[in-house]
């Protein structure tokens, strides 16, 4: 069988992704509402109470600040690291610990690597997801990124990645100077040049499909953090790629041996 990966939107308003596979659904960050939660699940036909467990990437609030809601509402499981569980005052009874470097195994058929990624403020990590013999990676706020980040992601057969701005809008625009810094620096967010500059290594023959998530709203577009980052890949990648908007969902990829070869295209949420 295979394993889906589905946005459930990207932004600085929220963040959640959708890993479903034949024996589980796991959310990657629960960034939303109770009620933008529910909604969004339910363009995919699928109710809160589905969900297995959620595991999280940081404590920043647009990735884990709807945890606590969905372990009150629903009783869903958290799977965090220690950092992340006390800055969001999760609940210890429905809670779950992960390292650095730990897999995360959930059911038989999915597990996840937690790969530490540079982030000011906050114990970040990416995940490496595995499935059926396949590997995803789901690595959003990052600044900058390590040896053993490229490392693990290199070969995936997904890639979602956040390209959150470009260079020019950010340094005309009307950001303070110390915001400016903080975005551009290595603990901030990677620029659509970074992103093509990192995807570039990561990239092989292997790789089918990359989203391109988190951008933002005041300092890139979906043209040209998509045009950047083809022009740093061209010759190393041949597969689709698309971007991931914050009013998802609205496409899936599969990993895995019996993954479709093309893309699922979602209904778009009605605001």
């Amino acid at each position: 069988m295979s394993l889906s990966i589905t946005h459930l939107g990207t932004g600085s308003r929220g963040n959640s992704t959708l890993l479903e596979s034949s024996e589980v659904k796991v959310l990657i960050d629960q960034g939303f509402s109770g009620a933008q939660l529910e909604k969004r699940l339910g363009i995919l036909g699928i109710s809160p109470q589905e969900i297995d467990c959620i595991v999280l990437s940081h404590h920043h609030g647009d990735h884990g600040g709807g945890a606590r809601v969905a372990q009150n509402k629903w009783n869903i499981p958290v799977i965090a690291n220690e950092r992340t569980v006390q800055e969001l005052n999760l609940d210890p009874m429905k809670t779950q610990y992960f390292e650095s470097l730990d897999i995360v195994k959930v059911g038989s058929d999915l597990s996840l690597l937690a790969v530490p990624v540079p982030h000011a403020g906050a114990d970040n990590v990416a995940f490496v997801v595995s499935h059926s013999g396949e590997r995803a990676a789901i690595i959003t706020d990052l600044g900058s990124w390590t040896d053993e980040l490229v490392q693990h992601v290199r070969g995936c057969q997904h890639i979602s990645v956040e390209a959150n701005y470009d260079a020019n809008q950010l340094m005309s625009g009307p950001y303070p100077y110390s915001l400016k810094e903080r975005i551009s620096g290595r603990g901030g967010h990677l620029s659509n040049d970074q992103t093509g500059e990192f995807l570039s290594m990561v990239c092989t023959e292997k790789t089918r499909s990359i989203s391109l998530t988190h951008l933002s709203e005041k300092n890139n577009k979906p043209h040209l953090a998509e045009s950047t980052v083809l022009f740093h890949i061209d010759e190393v990648f041949g597969g689709d790629i698309n971007i991931s908007s914050q009013d998802g969902p609205e496409i899936t990829h599969f990993i895995g041996k019996d993954a479709p070869e093309k893309t699922q295209i979602l209904a778009e949420l009605n605001r």
